[in-house]
């Protein structure tokens, strides 16, 4: 099991920077892949970024290449998306997620994932 707790989010003008953070506890934290997804109003989640359980590892979705960076903190147990430029079209609910599999390769599939967090809501104002 592993609880997962987001934060960060809020309203920033187009152009502007945000850290989201996504807080876990329960299993060691070292071993295992996630992912930040994110769903705006009447559209279909969407992959942004995950990072393999080393954190040596990353993927990025084309759209948010050269803008958003994920990263993770092994001994914090944190995991972050480091968001700058941002559009409006950003203006999304993002989620975090764990895939517990120790050791495994990282995918942008969101039925690898297994445990959520609650989201947290980013709005970039044009």
């Amino acid at each position: 099991q592993v609880q997962l707790v987001e934060s960060g989010g809020g309203l920033v003008q187009a152009g502007g920077s945000l850290r989201l953070s996504c807080a876990a506890s329960g299993r060691t934290f070292s071993t295992y892949n996630m992912v930040w997804f994110r769903q705006a109003p009447g559209k279909e989640r969407e992959f942004v970024a995950a990072i393999n359980w080393s954190g040596g590892n990353t993927l990025v979705v084309d759209s948010v290449k050269g803008r958003f960076t994920v990263s993770k903190s092994n001994t914090k147990n944190t995991m972050y998306l480091q968001m700058n430029g941002l559009k409006p079209e950003d203006t999304a609910v993002y989620y975090c997620a764990a895939d517990l599999r120790p050791w495994t390769t990282i995918s942008g599939r969101a039925e690898s994932y297994s445990y959520w967090g609650q989201g947290t809501q980013v709005t970039v104002s044009s």
